[in-house]
């Protein structure tokens, strides 16, 4: 058993939070690491407000224990995505690419917790000003948008400058990196790309190959000026980076990039699709239950943990 803050906060038995990816996280995948003791997330995207309420629904129907949102404030339907969560009183949401505060009064009033995804020391600070209930500090080797820090150099800093707790996320897919980062004082792991070929997970059966086939250095970097986002190798990055080094309009490199995670996730299109991975996709071996996954990465964990008290220096 490994309880920390964060289970406590949340209410969950295992201190594990299922990243909201886009497409990826959907109802079943989220009750399915509910029920496996963790916190599922629904993620939002760019879903209109009325999806988003369905999916809520479906987990609801799946699952009775706690489960969240993931809420991207880039979305032209973010005012319609919290309407829906207030009403629906979701237990709890994380944030990203945006500032949550204007929100944070309704959602505390309804007793739903707010947990930002951060890059950064200050916007860690300003976010526990704001009042949120936690934080996931969020290092490059995530996949999807990054930012500049590495998760090792990044958590340290945020659990020194805040008294709320951290969450890691970046680079975890086992029990020895939860360790770690419990080490570290973070008090729990949020995790994304292993989650992805969990069997309850409706990625595209290509999407999941293609994320069981990855080598080490099998993710690349795409974006521009300071927005990147990490994806596996395919043709789409290859035309992406011959777009930029022909230095494109910007316009033109948007243009690119529209629909293609749909297409990996959901058309299963492996070339000209989004394969939006983290720099940990080498370590993810076979597509099995989402039970599963936590159950191993929790058992490594309490095993490494047991060790490590054993080391005489």
């Amino acid at each position: 058993m490994l309880k920390t803050r964060l289970s406590n906060l949340l209410q969950i038995e295992y201190p594990i939070i299922q990243g909201g990816m886009a497409w990826v996280a959907t109802a079943e995948l989220a009750a399915a690491v509910s029920e496996a003791g963790g916190l599922g997330l629904i993620g939002a995207g760019s879903a209109p407000g009325e999806v988003v309420r369905q999916q809520i629904l479906k987990a609801k129907s799946l699952t009775t224990k706690p489960f969240g949102v993931n809420v991207y404030y880039l979305s032209p339907f973010v005012e319609e995505v919290i309407q829906v969560v207030l009403e629906e009183e979701v237990s709890v949401i994380t944030t990203g690419a945006g500032n949550p505060g204007k929100h944070i009064p309704k959602l505390k009033e309804k007793g739903i917790k707010v947990i930002p995804v951060i890059p950064s020391v200050a916007l860690a600070r300003r976010m526990e000003k704001l009042g949120v209930d936690a934080l996931i500090a969020e290092g490059m080797e995530c996949g999807g948008h990054t930012g500049e820090l590495t998760t090792m150099a990044l958590l340290p800093q945020v659990v020194d400058a805040v008294e709320i707790p951290v969450i890691a996320a970046g680079g975890i897919a086992d029990g020895r990196q939860l360790a770690a980062v419990l080490c570290m004082g973070a008090q729990g792991v949020q995790m994304g790309t292993r989650f992805i070929c969990a069997e309850e997970c409706i990625a595209h059966e290509n999407y999941k190959k293609a994320v069981l086939r990855a080598k080490d250095r099998d993710t690349v970097l795409t974006g521009y000026n300071g927005h990147y986002v990490r994806v596996l190798k395919n043709d789409l990055t290859r035309e992406y980076v011959r777009l930029i080094k022909e230095e494109v309009a910007e316009k033109e490199l948007e243009a690119l990039g529209v629909g293609r995670l749909r297409a990996a996730v959901i058309e299963g299109d492996t070339k000209m699709g989004s394969l939006m991975a983290g720099q940990v996709a080498a370590m993810v071996s076979k597509i099995q239950p989402a039970r599963e996954i936590i159950w191993e990465v929790v058992n490594q964990a309490t095993e490494v943990l047991k060790d490590s008290q054993k080391i005489i220096v």
